[in-house]
């Protein structure tokens, strides 16, 4: 019997993109509501309870109100918005942290889908912290090149029309009040202490991303180069197939934010000396930082190879 899979919130950037990664696999069945009921409550509530799996690609109000409409328990729901991320009661969407966190995805009811600036922050930062490398008091800067695709249609219209802003074919530094809204899954999944200085910078590309993290090696445990720190990741993600590190030294000069872009890979770059460390994470922001990642989770969910309608 093939699983009955509803995306609510299907016109959208995100949904959208899950709809290309599933609508033609044999093994699903893709309940589609009528475009001009897909804001009457009571058919999304009909088709949010007939589902074995639900994705959310709405706002935080439109995904609690979502969940709010499903009494049937059977249904198992991947939120890509930012509602339920810090939740206990949901399950964060990140398997490359552990076994255990792949476990705890494979058997749960709710999963929430990371952040795609989180999901680059949390690759580099959670493993040096599980690791006791990287003290949880350390004062983390971040900075995040994306491309304008993770605005959503709003902002992929500013971007794409004739009559465009001159200001938009240069780098856009965002988020100056420190505050956002994926710095709380980024404290709270990585356990450090403190929120990270944290600034994101949107460009003139569609999608792909470059997540940068800076330490100064003499503050973290044990003084390690950022040799050191590379083999060190690469030993934690070596049985990981969507998440890889580029050996030491093999960086090729310079990083562009989009090399990722169109796959569900998420590659790690580290970059330094004795004395101070650069780790990128670069990935798709609507792959691994989006969509893709919420198709890997139904797969891990479902029992499946992880890569199914992802290579």
């Amino acid at each position: 019997m093939k699983t009955k899979v509803y995306i609510d919130g299907q016109s959208g950037t995100t949904g959208l993109q899950i709809y290309d990664r599933i609508g033609s696999r044999d093994d699903l069945e893709l309940l589609r509501i009528d475009e001009d009921k897909r804001h009457d409550i009571a058919e999304r509530k009909k088709f949010l309870n007939t589902a074995d799996i639900v994705f959310l690609c709405l706002p935080d109000d439109g995904a609690r109100e979502a969940v709010s409409l499903i009494d049937n328990p059977d249904v198992r729901v991947i939120d890509a918005s930012t509602a339920h991320r810090t939740s206990d009661d949901w399950v964060y969407g990140y398997p490359e942290l552990s076994q255990e966190q792949r476990e705890k995805i494979r058997t749960g009811k709710r999963i929430a889908n990371p952040g795609c600036h989180a999901t680059g922050f949390i690759s580099t930062t959670a493993p040096l912290v599980n690791m006791e490398i990287l003290p949880k008091d350390y004062p983390l800067t971040c900075y995040s090149l994306t491309g304008y695709s993770g605005g959503g249609k709003k902002m992929i219209a500013a971007y794409e029309t004739e009559e465009r802003e001159e200001k938009l074919s240069s780098p856009g530094i965002y988020g100056l009040t420190l505050k956002h809204k994926h710095i709380p899954e980024m404290q709270k999944v990585t356990g450090v202490e403190y929120a990270p200085v944290f600034m994101p910078v949107v460009d003139d590309y569609y999608k792909g991303m470059a997540t940068t993290i800076m330490l100064h090696n003499r503050y973290l445990e044990g003084k390690p180069s950022a040799e050191y720190i590379c083999e060190k990741l690469m030993e934690y993600y070596k049985a990981e197939h969507f998440v890889s590190v580029l050996p030491f030294g093999e960086n090729p000069g310079t990083l562009y934010a989009n090399t990722l872009a169109g796959t569900n890979k998420l590659e790690i770059v580290v970059c330094g000396n004795s004395e101070q460390t650069t780790i990128t994470a670069m990935f798709d922001n609507l792959g691994k930082g989006a969509s893709g990642a919420a198709v890997q989770n139904m797969n891990i969910m479902l029992g499946l190879d992880e890569t199914i309608g992802l290579e």
